[in-house]
């Protein structure tokens, strides 16, 4: 079997835009990938052309050999632009290769340590109040009893850090308030915070409330402050969504930096990728939650992962309504009583993607807004 093409798909998923690639060979099988978007959302095309010059006419079933391939062709680093288009190959060959075996895909993996894959959903509102009634909603439609949400109910680049902890304190007193005891609420900074111990402050402020853990308070850079912020943490820390790559999560873990990582299987390298980090994790007690705030393709591939990954504890879910992505999959991976079922019957990622609903769109142009600061200066994304 060889490689013959790889095409690039920008579709349309509401406000933004996703690149999607699909792998064909020479015996008619094909696999689909998910890229996932840091800022220049175009590039995943020239670079998944790239990538086909290199591995074009080799066996798609060598995932190892074509991945250490191209990290040796590419010389330096990819890094956030060359690593989502590698990612979303790796995704499709594992689609091939479970097509050609014909088996699910985390048969090939070992086989499944799990039955059905936990996940939760972000919920949000103006207080305690409105978070707990969309929480209510979600578990009502899917079962969801696990939630993430932010800790910001004031401005925290225009307020006292102080106020900003209590008002977070008062946010997940009256969440707790207003759901059962039993439900899960982890909570985001969104590595907004550029000090230590303004970021030890806010965890400190929501520990009495047990949050299921605390989302990456720190920008990424200089991991020794996560070991140092870990330990002094009450709550598990949280962090891994803006690492690449085995090496990055290994002086992460090495620092003792952080309790669950959250490697993104669309920007990380892939699955073969993920499955390295996720033993590099397991081997030092550390679980894995992915960051996955991405589509069908993606949630698909985190299915197989989970399912073969002992120290995986929950999945990140956007529902196939959260976004202009419904009809991108024919039967889209959608919870029931909070959990995605495997599908021991379906080969490679056990979804169909409908070629013709992802083609033809209209580039949309997204990138976040950069906060600033009451002084002009910039704040933390």
């Amino acid at each position: 079997m060889k490689i013959t093409a790889i095409k690039t798909f920008v579709t349309n998923a509401g406000s933004f835009s996703r690149a999607l690639l699909k792998v064909e060979t020479d015996e008619g099988l094909y696999g689909w990938g998910e890229a996932y978007s840091t800022g220049p959302d175009l590039s995943v095309e020239p670079v998944a052309d790239y990538l086909f010059k290199l591995i074009g006419g080799e066996d798609p079933r060598r995932i190892e050999f074509i991945m250490m391939k191209l990290m040796q062709e590419f010389r330096f680093p990819p890094g956030g632009v060359g690593l989502p288009a590698i990612s979303a190959l790796d995704h499709a060959l594992w689609d091939i290769s479970g097509k050609a075996a014909g088996l699910p895909v985390y048969m090939l993996l070992g086989g499944a340590v799990r039955d059905r894959i936990r996940v939760y959903r972000g919920a949000g509102g103006r207080n305690g109040k409105e978070t707990a009634e969309a929480a209510h909603k979600l578990h009502e439609s899917h079962g969801f009893t696990a939630f993430k949400t932010g800790p910001y109910m004031i401005d925290p680049d225009a307020s006292r850090w102080g106020r900003v902890c209590s008002e977070a304190a008062t946010y997940f007193e009256d969440i707790r308030k207003h759901t059962p005891h039993e439900w899960e609420f982890a909570f985001d900074p969104h590595a907004k915070t550029f000090e230590t111990i303004r970021a030890l402050q806010l965890a400190g402020a929501l520990a009495p409330y047990d949050p299921m853990f605390y989302e990456e308070p720190l920008r990424p850079e200089h991991i020794p402050q996560w070991g140092r912020l870990r330990r002094q943490m009450r709550v598990p820390l949280a962090t891994g969504e803006s690492l690449f790559g085995r090496f990055e999560f290994l002086d992460l873990i090495a620092a003792q930096g952080a309790d669950i990582i959250q490697p993104d299987v669309c920007i990380c390298g892939g699955l073969l990728e993920m499955r390295k980090i996720a033993a590099i994790a397991e081997a030092h007690y550390v679980s894995v939650a992915p960051h996955n705030p991405m589509g069908p393709i993606s949630t698909a591939v985190n299915v197989h992962f989970a399912a073969a990954s002992h120290n995986f504890t929950i999945l990140e879910y956007y529902l196939p309504t959260d976004a202009d992505w419904a009809d991108w999959v024919d039967e889209p991976y959608v919870p029931k009583d909070g959990y995605l079922e495997i599908r021991p019957d379906r080969p490679g990622l056990g979804i169909e993607v409908n070629e013709e609903a992802i083609s033809g769109h209209d580039f949309i142009h997204w990138q976040r807004t950069c906060p600033v600061r009451p002084d002009g200066s910039t704040g933390y994304i």
